[in-house]
């Protein structure tokens, strides 16, 4: 949910300026009816992806009542070209709070070009986000710097952050109070099946990273009838969403801090912070600890260091960047070396005060949180005793369900022996959606298969640069292949990517071709 200026590869984000109409394209999927009012698309092309073409609809803001007001959904689409297709594949990039619309261009543009060319590939921007309207904005600027420390020193720290977590629930209540109880999984599931409708198509394919695995899981549940394919990238646990899931990744993302420190020090030629790796996390955490009582350029403190460092924790290949700022503070004193690393990593612009304030509508709306603060606190100092890293940021992150202004839904259970076989991709060392999770799902989806990538710690691994992975993306998408049954363990297993090479060249992740997917993917969901 965050500006990522120096990282974001051109990938087509901007679908405004819609110029010449094009007529709604029937699917000639086998049973696919008609739309009661077809789409209305658009030629919104860019540099990147010139076939986009964009429309929108309108969906009932309380599913109970169809009838009732509406919200407005934006799509994108880059049209199959093959003479027959195999219907719409939606998108998602997770979450939630993601927007999807550059979504569709990636996945078509990644995809072997006679694959994509049977699909309709269609992205979305989900109820209350980006172009979507009404889109959510608590708090404009809630995350501009210098954030209080997210590690409490004392009772009165600890209320500081407390009344601010508070101050935002209390603010998106009084804001967005007629939108917050339609802010939910469900509902933004039952959107899909508007879509559907709209597309004229009997069933849907369906392509979710992240949360979108979670989303793409309900919606699953609740119209398996409607399911032709299903492809879940980086699985959400279902068993722990949200508060236990959230907790699972306070220790693997400390993980991946340590294997980001183990990468350093290996690497100690370029940036000469030791060969140790406790040494290099030992002299990250002297740098915490300077920045605390004088931060750096004026901007970032421990909370925005905090922030800059996380998005290491999902992609290794920002690591090579983040190092040289690491360095260059450490070795040179170079406090704008710091800045700029935040600025790229972790300064959040509008769009990204919309995707939180969707991401904690969503998710505190989706289930219960503990009710007492103390439950918070006391998991949380557990956890930050063995994962110091961002246990207490996440804490912060989510503390809004904690006084949220509208009552918690019961969890979907999405265990699910209808729909067609789901292919599933999981990293071992996933710190966002931890490996737990992939197999939690594939246990929960009968005939579904697991493809692992072993020693992988990026999350958001298909179509990121690993042919292995990507082949059996393929074959599925093709004509629904899957890798033999293997039980309730892995069903194929590929090797990670090799570890990303030292440079001292600044913005050294642009170009690899993981960079592209991570940059629609985002943090935090």
């Amino acid at each position: 949910m965050t500006k990522r200026a120096g990282i974001l590869v051109a990938v087509g984000a901007t679908v405004a300026g819609l110029v010449t109409a094009v007529p709604s394209a029937a699917s000639t999927a086998p049973g696919a009816p008609r739309a009661a009012a077809p789409l209305k698309w658009t030629a919104c092309g860019t540099k990147a992806y010139p076939t986009q073409q964009c429309a929108t609809v309108r969906s009932p803001l309380d599913h109970d009542r169809p009838s009732g007001r509406k919200v407005t959904l934006a799509l994108s689409r880059i049209p199959h070209t093959a003479k027959t297709s195999q219907g719409p594949l939606l998108v998602n990039p997770g979450g939630p709070g993601g927007s999807g619309l550059s979504m569709a261009g990636f996945v078509a543009s990644s995809l072997p070009a006679k694959v994509a060319a049977q699909y309709d590939v269609i992205g979305f921007d989900p109820r209350g986000v980006g172009r979507s309207s009404p889109a959510l904005d608590c708090v404009p600027k809630h995350f501009d710097p210098v954030r209080p420390d997210t590690v409490p020193g004392s009772p009165r720290d600890e209320r500081t952050n407390r009344e601010r977590a508070a101050s935002f629930a209390a603010a998106c209540g009084e804001k967005h109070g007629d939108l917050l109880p339609f802010m939910d999984t469900v509902s933004t599931a039952k959107d899909l099946d508007v879509i559907r409708r709209a597309l004229g198509a009997r069933q849907i394919n369906y392509f979710g990273y992240s949360y979108g695995t979670y989303l793409g899981a309900v919606y699953a549940k609740l119209f398996p009838e409607r399911v032709r394919r299903l492809v879940l990238d980086s699985i959400v646990d279902p068993d722990g969403v949200w508060y236990e899931d959230n907790l699972g990744q306070d220790y693997a993302f400390d993980a991946r801090h340590k294997a980001f420190a183990a990468w350093v020090a290996k690497n100690d030629a370029t940036y000469r912070l030791g060969t140790d790796p406790a040494k290099v996390e030992a002299a990250w955490y002297r740098m915490r600890a300077a920045v605390s009582k004088h931060p750096a350029a004026g901007k970032v403190g421990p909370s925005e260091l905090e922030d800059t460092f996380l998005p290491g924790g999902y992609y290794n290949g920002y690591w090579p960047q983040l190092a040289e700022a690491f360095a260059a503070y450490v070795n040179d004193k170079d406090e704008d070396a710091l800045a700029t690393a935040y600025d790229d990593f972790a300064a959040v612009d509008a769009s990204g005060d919309n995707g939180y304030s969707v991401y904690t509508a969503v998710q505190c709306r989706d289930t219960g949180w503990p009710k007492s603060w103390t439950t918070w606190r006391n998991d949380t100092w557990r956890a930050h005793r063995k994962a110091p890293f961002m246990s207490w940021n996440n804490t912060w992150y989510n503390a809004p369900c904690a006084t949220w202004p509208v009552a918690p839904l019961r969890p979907v259970r999405v265990t699910n022996h209808e729909i067609p076989p789901a292919l599933l991709f999981q990293a071992t060392d996933d710190a966002a959606t931890p490996y737990e999770g992939g197999l939690s799902m594939h246990r929960k989806l009968k005939g579904s298969r697991l493809v692992v990538e072993e020693g992988g710690g990026n999350h958001g691994i298909s179509l990121s640069g690993n042919d292995c992975l990507d082949a059996h993306l393929i074959a599925y998408l093709t004509d629904g292949t899957l890798p033999r049954s293997g039980g309730s363990g892995a069903d194929a297993v590929c090797d990670a990517l090799p570890e990303p090479e030292a440079t001292a060249t600044a913005k050294a992740a642009t170009g690899q071709k993981g960079s592209t997917l991570h940059s629609l993917l985002g943090f935090r969901g």
